[in-house]
């Protein structure tokens, strides 16, 4: 293996696990927030009160599902497919960055559409959504090397 090529493997490894830790911080979120939704407790927010307005919102659900629990879904996909990254069945192997990235920019645009109801018709801004719109932008951001270069990921 040559130096440049490790360095390549090297940069390309961090990104991977950088993904991996992201997805489980945002199954963190989510699974926090889904937690909350389904057992109507309070969300810690730091002493405000718009976590709880926007969880309790028209918006918080849809036909009857919790939108965090559809984002905990969405994050245990990304992580599993993170996970297969580089092992079997090969055949997937050229499809995840893909999906990794198709299901990360379905989560940008929903976030950014739920952001825009926060402001603009909830008038209220929950701190785990915004943490949670922060966590798949960057996911997001991270998969775009992929699809360009088309690198391949340990």
């Amino acid at each position: 293996m040559t130096d440049t090529t490790s360095r390549v493997a090297l940069v390309v490894d961090w990104r991977l696990w950088l993904m991996r830790l992201l997805a489980l911080a945002g199954l963190g979120v989510s699974g926090y927030l889904t937690w909350t939704h389904v057992t109507n407790r309070a969300i810690a927010c730091g002493g405000s009160q718009d976590c709880d307005i926007v969880q309790q919102s028209a918006y918080s659900a849809v036909l009857g599902i919790p939108v965090a629990l559809l984002g905990m879904l969405a994050y245990v996909t990304l992580l599993a497919l993170l996970f297969l990254r580089g092992r079997p069945p090969e055949a997937w192997d050229a499809y995840i960055p893909l999906a990794v990235f198709g299901i990360s920019l379905i989560g940008v645009l929903y976030s950014a559409y739920l952001t825009y109801l926060e402001i603009y018709v909830i008038y209220a801004i929950c701190r785990w959504c915004v943490s949670s719109a922060v966590i798949i932008t960057a996911i997001f951001l991270l998969s775009l090397p992929d699809l360009r270069s088309g690198a391949d990921l340990p």
